[in-house]
């Protein structure tokens, strides 16, 4: 009896070749997507893009920016990308620099002060030499949990790696410092050693720039600074739970994916039952129930999504009456999109099952790409170009821009409009897959 049933099944399955081929393809789908983003480069992350303020301009500043422009750990630039056809921009400064970590440019910002050059190094407060050292300030976009720490991290090698002499040098003034004083012998072959270290890395400075490749040898982790930072959040500061503000878009866009989809199949149960005959026999047209259902759709969404952030207000302090303009819009070119997307996968299916299987597929992978599941900035760059097909990040991008970096609504024309544009598309789409039923 039990091998019987399970027969059965088996035939059913066989039977709806959509669903039976779907049932295989997701799993695939969803796998290969997961591998191309933590697989890549052996399972690196990508490089990390900083501003680099340089307010010193010394010998040791520009070595040590030289040093960090090479790390292959990092994208570091002392002025954004030029356009295409423009005039080079200027520098970074200070202001330019948060600017930029602030508009999601760059994630991270790192301000080498005047008189870094003096005092380059130091525990805390006191530098090797006995006086305060000059500390790096490193900007950060909180909603990115790690990048300032791998940005410091990476400072500690290039430092060690671009001017060992200065760090010897260092060294040789605390202990002359801490000892009283050195003996005249002892500083002449301190001198000495210090002018054969100095002509070394001269020496691999010159073999470099003759054409070694970028990027030093792999080092052992530095459990101390050497070079002395301030780490500031300079987005998201002041928010009491950040990456709730941040996530809150991923989550409510993936989950009213489904949502439309389920309202969408509606029409198939109408059509299995003979209800849609009945409809359409009357003074109804398919356009008039198409545009009744994508409204039903979008409203049942929107509902969703504003309950959803509603909740996130009152439980994660989620800022949603101080941005309530901006999520009014965000969410309603969302909706939109969403049950339009559920209208034309339900359009192109005969049934239930093949429904389920397709919605499982489309809506994993677009919120996979498009940063519902995972974060873009930490994707391949081939994934993150990939993931703008889906409207997952663009209304991810848009409500971010509301919550997290507190834009004002002008700024969100890209978004709707490219919201809007699916809405349309995906409509116009089911529209004219749903001919099929007008036949019949």
């Amino acid at each position: 009896m039990i091998l019987s049933i399970v027969r059965a099944g088996f035939m059913n399955l066989r039977r709806d070749r959509g669903a039976l081929t779907l049932s295989f393809i997701v799993p695939i789908a969803f796998f290969s997507i997961f591998a191309g983003i933590f697989g890549s480069r052996g399972g690196g992350m990508n490089p990390v893009q900083v501003a680099i303020v340089d307010e010193d301009q010394s010998a040791v500043s520009r070595r040590l920016v030289e040093a960090l422009q090479n790390e292959g750990g990092l994208r570091a630039e002392t002025a954004p990308s030029a356009a295409k056809g423009g005039a080079a921009p200027a520098p970074y400064d200070s202001r330019s620099a948060e600017a930029a970590v602030r508009a999601g440019d760059v994630s991270v910002a790192v301000v080498i002060p005047k008189g870094f050059g003096a005092a380059p190094t130091g525990f805390g407060s006191e530098g090797f030499s006995g006086q305060a050292g000059a500390k790096l300030r490193i900007l950060n976009d909180s909603s990115d949990p790690v990048g300032a720490q791998v940005v410091y991290g990476l400072i500690q090698k290039a430092a060690i790696q671009s001017m060992p002499d200065v760090m010897a040098s260092e060294e040789m003034r605390m202990l002359d410092h801490l000892s009283g004083g050195l003996t005249s012998g002892q500083r002449a072959r301190i001198d000495s050693s210090m002018s054969g270290l100095r002509a070394y890395v001269e020496a691999r400075r010159n073999a470099r720039d003759g054409g070694a490749a970028k990027g030093g040898a792999k080092t052992e982790p530095i459990s101390r600074g050497i070079i002395s930072a301030d780490i500031r959040d300079v987005v998201g500061e002041s928010k009491k739970n950040p990456l709730v503000a941040f996530y809150a878009a991923g989550i409510g866009v993936m989950f009213l994916l489904f949502s439309a989809s389920a309202a969408g199949g509606a029409i198939l149960d109408e059509s299995d039952s003979g209800t849609l005959d009945r409809i359409l026999a009357s003074r109804v047209t398919m356009t008039s129930l198409l545009l009744g259902k994508w409204a039903y759709a979008a409203l049942l969404g929107f509902t969703q999504l504003a309950v959803m952030f509603l909740w996130g207000a009152f439980a994660f302090q989620v800022e949603l009456f101080k941005h309530l303009d901006g999520f009014l819009i965000m969410a309603t070119a969302t909706v939109l999109a969403s049950s339009g997307l559920g209208l034309m996968l339900a359009a192109s299916c005969k049934t239930r099952a093949q429904l389920g299987a397709l919605t499982t597929l489309v809506v994993l992978v677009m919120s996979a790409l498009g940063g519902s599941m995972v974060p873009r900035f930490i994707m391949p760059e081939s994934l993150q170009k990939i993931g703008l097909v889906t409207f997952n990040a663009w209304a991810i991008d848009g409500f971010t821009k509301v919550f997290w970096r507190e834009e004002p609504v002008s700024h969100l024309g890209p978004q709707v409009f490219v919201l809007l544009g699916a809405a349309a598309l995906f409509f116009t789409i089911a529209r004219r897959l749903a001919r099929r039923w007008e036949v019949a």
